[in-house]
């Protein structure tokens, strides 16, 4: 009776009603179906234009571009690789000897790193391919960054979500008072690090032993995931200074290791964000009836939980490794020759003297584009299921 009186009901609807009613739940009405149709089609045009305009302005010349605009290639204008014989050809650099080279001196390098000093490193050439130097420089940063920020962020993820803390507010400022002490010392007064570090360390074990249980107020896990997000919040640009002057004063300015670890730093909060949440959602039971068969705490982080979100996982460590890949800030700070990045490699073609040369400046971005577009595609799966999986709750 219900059906035919369904049935009854949508064969009486007003023309209005067809429009903008929907027909059945889980439908759409054609009023808003056009909606949505429209708003994605406006979306994609922001999206995906751009992406095609720089593909295609590769193939243009200095008339093509100057004389524009143009769009459509051979109809338009005449496609022409000028602006990627000056990437790899017109750099005398850029030969295939020379890019294997580099390659091979690269992948020794870093096969023998942990090796050292048993094993000495070879020196890389002086002369080297501009943009081959600026794409390694960007794969390495990103991915050794990405893996120790993911690797770090996801295990104290893990324990905010799984560990009751409770530290006392009083010994916090007390190891912040420590710190900027030493901070103080080291600079003003030249005394080593390591000294004061080692004094700093005895104070403050002993004032957490002799003062730490007359501080009566405590931080909980949701206070310390605040302050963890929260660092995130701050913008870039006000640290940037402060970190260029501690790079400078450790000589680690235009190295690797200090873009690698100032991304990891910087990212961080993101990882821990986005997997505590997964991290949450899981069942408690599990790990119990591992710890119950005599698991310990890294095996079940390990051998359970991490597979268990393999797809946030892998979301999260594709969206901190285009982070990375993008990051323009830190690399114009404190790089300058030697581990210069792809997002610094295109705002150089911005500052020459002769002006734009957009067609140079796009093959640049196409190099740029390519891995994080394999990635995707590569990762589309996980993607998908880690975002419904942290979207869901329960």
């Amino acid at each position: 009776m219900s059906n035919s009186w369904y049935r009854f009901k949508k064969s009486n609807r007003s023309l209005t009603e067809q429009l903008f009613e929907a027909p059945s739940v889980g439908k759409m009405s054609p009023a808003s179906s056009v909606l949505a149709y429209l708003l994605l089609f406006i979306w994609s045009l922001f999206v995906l234009f751009p992406i095609y305009w720089v593909i295609i302005t590769s193939f243009k010349d200095a008339a093509s571009v100057n004389e524009g605009p143009f769009y459509i290639p051979f109809l338009d204008f005449s496609p022409t690789l000028d602006a990627w014989r000056v990437q790899f050809t017109e750099d005398p650099n850029c030969t295939v000897t020379a890019i294997l080279r580099q390659l091979w001196l690269l992948i020794y390098n870093s096969s023998v790193f942990i090796l050292s000093p048993i094993v000495s490193l070879n020196p890389m050439e002086p002369a080297i391919c501009k943009i081959y130097l600026a794409f390694t420089n960007s794969v390495v940063i990103s991915i050794f960054s990405t893996a120790v920020c993911v690797i770090i962020g996801s295990m104290a993820a893990y324990a905010l979500a799984r560990i009751q803390y409770a530290p006392r507010f009083g010994n916090i400022m007390t190891f912040v008072i420590l710190l900027v002490g030493v901070i103080y010392t080291t600079t003003y007064y030249r005394i080593p690090w390591w000294g004061t570090t080692a004094v700093a360390l005895s104070l403050f074990f002993f004032l957490v032993r002799a003062l730490g249980r007359f501080y009566k107020l405590r931080l909980s896990n949701g206070d310390i995931l605040f302050w963890i997000i929260s660092q995130r919040i701050l913008p870039p640009i006000v640290v940037v200074i402060p970190l260029y002057v501690m790079f400078q004063a450790v000589k680690l300015l235009d190295t690797h290791i200090a873009l690698v670890m100032l991304y990891a730093v910087a990212n961080m909060p993101i990882v821990v964000w986005l997997m505590h949440d997964f991290f949450a959602n899981l069942p408690i039971e599990l790990e119990e009836s591992a710890q119950l068969d005599g698991a310990t705490r890294l095996g079940i982080f390990w051998d359970i939980v991490l597979p268990l979100t393999r797809p946030g996982l892998a979301a999260t460590t594709l969206l901190i490794l285009v982070l990375s890949w993008n990051e323009y800030l830190f690399a114009v700070f404190l790089a300058t020759v030697k581990v210069q990045t792809m997002p610094i490699m295109v705002a150089a073609k911005n500052a020459g003297e002769k002006g734009v040369f957009w067609w140079e400046m796009c093959a640049v971005i196409v190099v740029m584009i390519i891995p994080v577009i394999v990635m995707a595609v590569l990762l589309t799966r996980f993607i998908s299921r880690g975002v419904l999986s942290g979207a869901v709750k329960g």
